[in-house]
């Protein structure tokens, strides 16, 4: 088992600051080629056998793109990861459950292709903003996904789901007005299909899930709720998780802010990460 002692010394040490990563953009993870089903890599120009970081856009299943990424690839590259964020079909052309697959195809992508950007094919963190952290969430206790595509879940060390409403799908119906909750209905199907997509209903000991740091906005009740929600059933059946409540932040800055070296949900998640990487 190779050491991550160079991995954990760039987390302790003060912030170095790396080269622009390479970007190597629009890299297909399924056939036949489509702009939906792929993917763009920032690859730090130094290094091997480095994390990989698999960023999931949001945009309520309908809408977002791969290049939504602000500053992160940058700041993961001066961290020694490699940036992998990725497309996936949206609405209506495809389901929720079609979605989380594609992010399993993607994730069988970057485990394949690793090492031709300095990557360690078994060291996977993923991520994911509002819609993209629903589906980051889902991937990353339904094993199912990965096993489609022959991966095991211990590949991923790591999950970082970020101001996500829909880690129980049912219980953010419940909390909506009639008209939103119509529209939670029509995009996640009937009550089975409701229980099917949400994280908290894969929960169990014994499967390898990672461990969670769940951001939320503090003040936000939804998001707060869900992502509260999903670290107590984490907490329950042993897996580390803690959700984060990220002061005088929105939906938006959030994420936009994730990366930003003064930024305490992003010193939260350095922080995490290297407990993660150190476990592992």
């Amino acid at each position: 088992m190779r050491s991550l002692a160079p991995i954990l010394v760039l987390f302790l040490a003060s912030p170095v600051l790396a080269d622009e990563p390479k970007v190597h953009r629009g890299l297909a993870f399924a056939e036949p080629k489509n702009e939906r089903q792929m993917l763009d890599v920032y690859a730090p120009t130094e290094g091997k056998e480095l994390p990989v970081v698999v960023w999931i856009h949001g945009g309520g299943w309908q809408a977002g793109d791969k290049k939504e990424v602000h500053q992160k690839p940058q700041a993961f590259a001066d961290k020694g990861f490699v940036f992998v964020s990725t497309n996936y079909r949206l609405l209506p052309e495809a389901t929720i459950k079609q979605m989380a697959e594609d992010v399993a195809k993607a994730i069988r992508w970057v485990h394949d292709h690793a090492k031709d950007y300095g990557g360690d094919p078994n060291t996977i963190i993923v991520m994911g903003h509002s819609a993209g952290a629903q589906l980051a969430a889902l991937v990353c206790t339904n094993d199912r996904y990965l096993k489609a595509e022959k991966l095991p879940l211990s590949i991923i060390k790591a999950c970082v789901p970020v101001d996500g409403d829909s880690y129980d799908v049912a219980m953010q119906i419940m909390a909506v007005d009639a008209k939103r909750a119509a529209s939670y209905k029509s995009r996640f199907g009937d009550e089975k299909m409701q229980k099917e997509l949400s994280s908290v209903t894969h929960v169990a000991k014994g499967k390898n899930i990672p461990p969670f740091l769940i951001l939320h906005v503090a003040d936000h009740p939804e998001t707060k709720g869900q992502s509260q929600r999903l670290a107590k059933v984490l907490q329950e059946a042993g897996i580390s998780a803690k959700a984060y409540p990220a002061e005088g932040k929105n939906h938006t800055t959030i994420n936009n802010d994730l990366g930003i070296g003064d930024d305490k949900p992003t010193q939260e998640m350095w922080e995490f990460l290297s407990v993660a990487l150190k476990k592992r």
